[in-house]
């Protein structure tokens, strides 16, 4: 049987590009370029919490890294590298070997490569923690506190999709198997928006990646930005498979649904046409939805500009009881 030190030479060893140390040593090593900051970012997956026990390896491999991509996105950070802890249950080279393609092949395409991590044995269920590294130009990192008043609301790609794959998956809609092949995609193979997150450095006033919710996440740029926000429902970007779905289902997907890893961003409207040029740069879709208020609080307008009720929380892991 394959020994932890031969797993990981098979399956997570690399060369590494050059001026970097990976893995095989105590540490490892990066260089950032002069004048930039470290941008940096953890993320923990959990079986039966935030991935089922039967979901593709290959595709868990890649979400396992997008997760943490899409938060350098979110800050305007250039990709350096990451590490990876597994715990794991049980060994199965197989399963292995198709997370590691995965997790590799989406590591290659934003050069990010895996320079260091640990594994070991896990008593239960399967458990993977991903830490990336970026850097970013000093005083260029788009944040979270820089919304202003009169800023459009922007979001990338399409909403709702993976939050009803989710549900559909968990059994909490009825079994729809059109549906769910038309919306599993999001859920499982979420693509972070590294290249748009970049070109929108000096263009945008604050951001956020869509990982809980447009209106929870939102609610953090409003929070950091001591701000308020308008959306109008209308023009939230649905992902087409949902247009069958009932009112409720569909605004809890477009409002509250998580798993997006789209970004959510601000910036003023004299830089509409720069903010449609840089999405065009990073082959990106961005749909303005709303606007930052000055005052506090958050208003969904629906087609005849009247105020939606009972709007849907996003994720949290400890809500209140």
């Amino acid at each position: 049987m394959a020994s932890e030190f031969d797993l990981i030479a098979r399956y997570f060893t690399r060369a590494a590009p050059a001026g970097l140390l990976g893995v095989g040593d105590d540490c490892a090593l990066f260089p950032v370029p002069p004048g930039e900051q470290v941008a940096t970012s953890t993320d923990l997956l959990l079986e039966g919490r935030h991935f089922f026990p039967d979901v593709d390896p290959k595709a868990l491999g890649h979400k396992a890294l997008a997760v943490n991509l899409s938060d350098l996105a979110a800050m305007g950070a250039r990709p350096i590298g990451c590490v990876l802890g597994l715990a794991l249950p049980h060994l199965r080279e197989s399963w292995l070997a198709a997370f590691a393609e995965g997790f590799h092949a989406l590591a290659a395409a934003h050069g990010c490569p895996l320079i260091g991590g640990d594994t070991t044995r896990s008593a239960h269920d399967l458990a993977i923690s991903v830490t990336v590294f970026g850097s970013v130009p000093a005083g260029q990192a788009l944040r979270r506190d820089g919304a202003r008043g009169g800023d459009d609301i922007w979001v990338s790609g399409e909403l709702g999709a993976a939050d009803v794959a989710y549900r559909l998956l968990d059994g909490q809609y009825p079994s729809d198997a059109a549906l769910l092949a038309a919306t599993r995609g999001a859920l499982e193979w979420p693509e972070p928006q590294v290249a748009l997150g970049l070109a929108l450095r000096g263009i945008a006033h604050s951001a956020i990646d869509l990982s809980d919710g447009l209106l929870q996440d939102l609610g953090h740029i409003l929070a950091a930005s001591r701000a308020g926000a308008c959306l109008r429902f209308e023009d939230l970007p649905m992902a087409p498979a949902l247009a069958g779905l009932e009112a409720g289902p569909l605004r809890r997907a477009l409002l509250g649904g998580g798993d997006v890893y789209q970004l959510c961003f601000t910036a003023p409207p004299a830089r509409r046409e720069a903010v449609l040029a840089a999405a065009a740069s990073a082959g990106a879709r961005v749909t303005r939805v709303g606007e930052i208020l000055r005052q506090p609080g958050v208003a969904v307008l629906d087609a005849h500009g009247q105020p939606l009720a009972d709007l849907p929380a996003g994720f949290d892991h400890f809500p209140a009881d």
